[in-house]
Formats: structure tokens, sequence, C-alpha cells
């Protein structure tokens, strides 16, 4: 069955037409500028009527000039896909939880400070992209994303990342360039899943102050990471 689609550019979104809410079997709403020449027409508020598009799937909305969302997108429950890359969010309203078949969210290129405690009630998250934004720390609620298989935080300001996240066996992707590590979790060797290609793929960690393991070690992979967590361990018992 065809997806009934709405797509509002250029011009048009300096705000969003009244008439667009009362589509409620819209199922795709794209209010994303296309052009370099749009962007100065971005939208600056997200109306509380977007309540009223309960069928939403899909809501793309990179590249405007939001500061805020409304507590009322808690209410579009069916949606999958959540693009907010390329605004100004700081937080994220806990209404957000609510997005329980919620698979895909994409927050670049915001102003976030921490990784809003809302995400981590997110269980179907498969896709999480928190790149270029201001994080220090990663939550040890982290763990509840356990089908999360991309997980993208390069150019944030990470110090540590919690050992809870190495109970997300799922992971493919992890990208953790640019940040401020200089350790990573002892069981970061359980995620045996990453996949490191057949070349070192320099957004898992480059340009990080990595002293255990070192940037050599973790550029083999995942067993390598392992092998130099247990060989430490062994040294550190006799």
């Amino acid at each position: 069955m065809q997806q009934i689609k709405l797509k509002i550019s250029g011009r048009e979104l300096a705000a969003v037409p009244e008439q667009v809410f009362g589509l409620d079997q819209l199922q795709v709403l794209e209010m994303s500028p296309e052009r370099e020449s749009c962007l100065r027409h971005r939208l600056g508020l997200l109306p509380r009527d977007i309540s009223r598009l309960k069928n939403l799937t899909l809501l793309y909305m990179d590249s405007n000039n939001l500061k805020a969302l409304p507590a009322e997108i808690g209410s579009l429950r069916h949606l999958e896909r959540l693009t907010l890359s390329n605004n100004r969010l700081s937080s994220l309203p806990p209404e957000m939880a609510a997005l329980q078949r919620l698979r895909s969210l994409h927050l670049a290129n915001n102003a976030l400070a921490e990784l809003p405690a809302p995400l981590c009630q997110l269980r179907g998250l498969t896709f999480l992209d928190l790149s270029d934004n201001k994080i220090r720390t990663i939550p040890s609620s982290i763990r509840h994303l356990e089908k999360l298989e991309t997980l993208l935080l390069l150019f944030n300001s990470l110090e540590s990342l919690p050992e809870d996240i190495c109970v997300l066996r799922n992971l493919h992707t992890l990208w953790l360039g640019n940040n401020c590590l200089r350790a990573l979790p002892a069981s970061f060797g359980e995620l045996v899943n990453l996949d490191w290609g057949c070349n070192y793929c320099s957004c898992n960690f480059e340009g990080n102050p990595l002293e255990c393991p070192p940037p050599e070690i973790c550029s083999r992979g995942p067993e390598e990471i392992r092998d130099y967590f247990l060989s430490l361990h062994r040294t550190e018992h006799f």
C-alpha cells in the first residue's frame, strides 16, 4: 500500500501551514530545506498541533532552527523514523519516551550536552546518530537499547564510556572518533559484532588520546581489544 506523503520545502519552511494538521491520514511529512538557498527560511518552531498527525511514521526536520520540541511529539506513537540533525536542540522532552515504535533517530549537529534520558527508553531503536554535539557522558541506562545496531558519537566531548555500553551485543557500527577518550571499558572486547571491515575505519577511534588500549591495538578490532584486557588482567594478578 502506498504511503501518504507531504513534502514542504523552501520558503514555506518559515511556518507550517495550518491546513497540514488536518491531514490526519498523513504518514510521511518532510520539512527539511533541500538547497542552501532555502536555509534562510528554516523552521523555528514545531507547532503543538503536530499531535493531530497520529498516523505519521516518518518525520523529517533536518536543517531547521529548532531549539526545542513540544511535549506533543510524544503523541506520534506510530513514528518509526525521526530526523532532527542540524538544529539547535539542547534537550528533548520526557514525552519522547513514548515513541516505542521509533527505529531510527538522527540528532547530529545539535547542542546536546548529555545523552537525553528519554532516548534510553526507546528500546526499539536500531540507529542513533548523536554526532557533533557537546555530549560529555553516556548514562548507564544506555544498556536498555538492546536492539541498537548503529551508534554514532563522533565529534563530542566524551571522556569515558560506561561498562554498560558493552552489553549492546547487536552493535555493528560504533563511531567514537574525535572525543576525549583515554580508556575503553574493560569489557569492550565483548562487542564481538562490531564490524571493522577489511580496513580500519578511522571514524572508530581517531582523534582520541587513547592509552588503554593504545590506538594500534584498537585499530585491530574487538578481538585484539579483548586480548589486551585479558593480558592486562593476568598481569595485575601476578
